[in-house]
């Protein structure tokens, strides 16, 4: 094949490898004209109408339609435009497939009923601004009148879930059952006591580090004694007693009393809430973050040991 040479259908078919009824189809909507026809009528075309039909096949290989086609080989369009636009739109597409892929693997394996399967595809559905949006009215509902505190900034941000756009299953799995405990008017109320007991408890400089620092001494007092299988009524019991206690009277500069006992206990009973330990995990599993450290068994033993001792 040469410049001036000029080609059938059939030609093109051979040399293209598509069949002339596609290059007819194409040649009918104007992205393939033909130049000439034959004094039998036929149509026929010059080399570059195979380029022409190499780069249409590629576009529509792509997933790009006839009409974008049709003006990006008239020059209507820059190709770089055009990639970038579909481009996009492909991202779309695929964070759809692989949000529906996520939720029908979290279906199999939670063996949802429809209606769960139902709730479960429109959670995940929501946009960013509507996940923000339902967050935000619970931790509004937690921490209301407190976000100007400065040490609430941390905590709102470690209950702050943020699913990705390409989430896996796990992720979605856990937004859902999420968004359900958020919704769920007793554990925002219990969560809501909890933010109050936090900022009430104060060290003897003033500070709000009280929660977090008496959560460290009782987790890692108690550590050894849970390895060791300790009885948390026995008498063996009574030095990690004493080292929690002794740490607590000293930063809020109190006796070590029956009182201050009391106010341990009760700070303690109302901290050990196992759905405030399952939606800081689910937190973590959403954000792609490691595993929080469970406090349940540190608390739930100090918790018996001061019981006994009451």
């Amino acid at each position: 094949m040469d410049g001036d040479t000029l080609y059938s259908i059939g030609d093109l078919a051979r040399r293209t490898g598509l069949t002339v009824k596609t290059i007819r189809f194409y040649s009918d909507r104007g992205i393939v004209p033909p130049i000439d026809r034959s004094s039998a009528g036929y149509r026929l075309y010059d080399i570059d109408a195979v380029a022409r039909l190499d780069f249409v096949r590629t576009l529509r290989d792509l997933g790009l339609d006839l009409s974008t086609i049709r003006k990006v080989v008239d020059r209507e369009l820059s190709l770089p435009q055009v990639a970038a636009a579909h481009a996009e739109a492909l991202a779309v597409q695929i964070r759809t497939l692989r949000l529906r892929r996520a939720v029908l693997t979290a279906v199999a394996r939670r063996g949802s009923t429809l209606e769960e399967m139902g709730l479960m595809h429109k959670l995940a559905r929501l946009s960013e601004d509507e996940r923000r949006h339902l967050i935000g009215d619970f931790l509004d509902a937690v921490f209301a009148d407190l976000h100007d505190r400065p040490e609430c900034a941390a905590v709102i941000r470690s209950m702050t879930p943020e699913l990705p756009d390409s989430p896996e299953a796990e992720q979605v799995q856990a937004w859902v059952e999420l968004a359900e405990l958020s919704q769920d008017p007793d554990f925002r109320a219990v969560m809501r006591g909890m933010a109050e007991d936090y900022m009430a408890e104060r060290t003897k400089d003033g500070t709000t580090r009280l929660s977090r620092d008496v959560a460290a001494v009782v987790r890692d007092q108690v550590a050894p004694a849970l390895a060791d299988g300790t009885d948390p009524a026995s008498p063996q019991a009574d030095p990690v007693i004493a080292a929690i206690m002794g740490h607590y009277a000293y930063v809020i500069a109190g006796p070590d009393d029956v009182e201050l006992r009391r106010r341990l206990l009760s700070w303690l009973e109302t901290a050990n809430e196992p759905r405030r330990d399952r939606y800081l995990q689910l937190v973590a599993v959403i954000n792609g973050w490691s595993a929080p450290h469970s406090l349940t068994p540190a608390f739930d033993w100090i918790i018996q040991a001061l019981r006994a001792r009451l």
